[in-house]
C-alpha cells in the first residue's frame, strides 16, 4: 500500500484565519472545520487518514504564527503517540509522522 501524505503549505501565510483555512484544504476538512486548536486535534483523529504530514514554508510566516506553530506541533506529537501506541495493539492503525522541510 502506498503511503498517503498531505503537504501543509504555509509559505506566506501571515494570518490565523489563513493558517486554518490552509489547513482545512490541506487535510481536506469539512467546511464546517473549526478553525481552532480543539477542532485541528478531532479532525487530524477522526477524518486524517494520512500517514505523514509534510510542513513547508513555516519560516516564512511571522513570528506571532510561529508561537502558533509551536501548539500545533504540539498536537501532531501528539497524534505520533496515539497512532504509535495503537499501531502496536491493532493491525489497521498505521504509525503516523510529521516533518517541517522549511
Amino acid at each position: 500500500m502506498e503511503k498517503k501524505v498531505i503537504t501543509l503549505d504555509l509559505t506566506g501565510c501571515k494570518y490565523l484565519g489563513e493558517l486554518h483555512e490552509r489547513i482545512r484544504v490541506a487535510f481536506n476538512f469539512p467546511g464546517w472545520y473549526g478553525a481552532n486548536l480543539d477542532a485541528f486535534w478531532d479532525l487530524l483523529w477522526s477524518e486524517c487518514d494520512a500517514d505523514e504530514v509534510v510542513l513547508i514554508g513555516v519560516n516564512t510566516m511571522p513570528d506571532e504564527l510561529i508561537e502558533y506553530m509551536l501548539k500545533i506541533y504540539v498536537i501532531l506529537d501528539r497524534k505520533v503517540d496515539e497512532r504509535k501506541k495503537y499501531s502496536e495493539i491493532y493491525d489497521d492503525i498505521k504509525p503516523f509522522s510529521y516533518k517541517i522541510e522549511s
